[in-house]
């Protein structure tokens, strides 16, 4: 065995894998009401398909929003384009690390030139109406604990052992786990 094997880049996920990730990547736009366009998906296809790369699909969505701007604020299809395909990017690496600065690097790398706060921690405290409980108000974890929570709550997802749980068990618990980040 050659010592170098072991860093060998990943492989191309097949077709089944990428279609995966992109029902993922699209379906968790519409925890924020978010549908991305028609074009993203004739793109995401021919990625599946192996025509195009995820570079190329995020480099073609660039291209399409330069020569279409959006002209109404309220219409968030670029944001939902751009996010979904970065979201694809990252469910194909299969790296991650559990840790709040993963996290914030995620956020970043999602929000990117989108939202000029992209992977930072908020230092302000936030409320919102979220339409997914009906417009009932969210009231997020202090600004000024924020890092301590998400290092508190990693801390505690670590320990937890997932092994002989079902499938809907690991998801009643992720979601669990994901709400209580998000509402930090």
């Amino acid at each position: 065995m050659d010592e170098f094997d072991q860093y060998l880049k990943q492989g191309e996920p097949n077709k089944a894998e990428k279609a995966k990730v992109w029902k993922a990547a699209i379906g968790l736009q519409q925890v924020d009401n978010l549908t991305p366009s028609g074009y993203l998906i004739e793109i995401a296809i021919q990625n599946i398909e192996g025509t195009i790369s995820i570079e190329q699909v995020k480099d073609r969505i660039d291209s399409y929003y330069l020569q279409h701007p959006v002209q109404d604020n309220t219409n968030r299809t670029e944001e939902a384009d751009k996010v979904s395909a970065k979201i694809a990017e990252i469910l194909t690496e299969h790296t991650f690390v559990m840790s709040p600065i993963e996290y914030l690097n995620i956020h970043r790398r999602l929000f990117e030139g989108i939202y000029a706060d992209a992977g930072k921690a908020r230092d302000y405290n936030i409320s919102k109406k979220e339409w997914v409980l009906e417009g009932e108000t969210v009231i997020y974890g202090s600004a000024d604990n924020l890092m301590a929570t998400l290092e508190y709550d990693i801390s505690q997802e670590k320990k937890f052992q997932f092994s002989g749980l079902s499938k809907e068990q690991i998801i009643e618990h992720l979601a669990s786990f994901i709400s209580r980040c998000f509402s930090s």
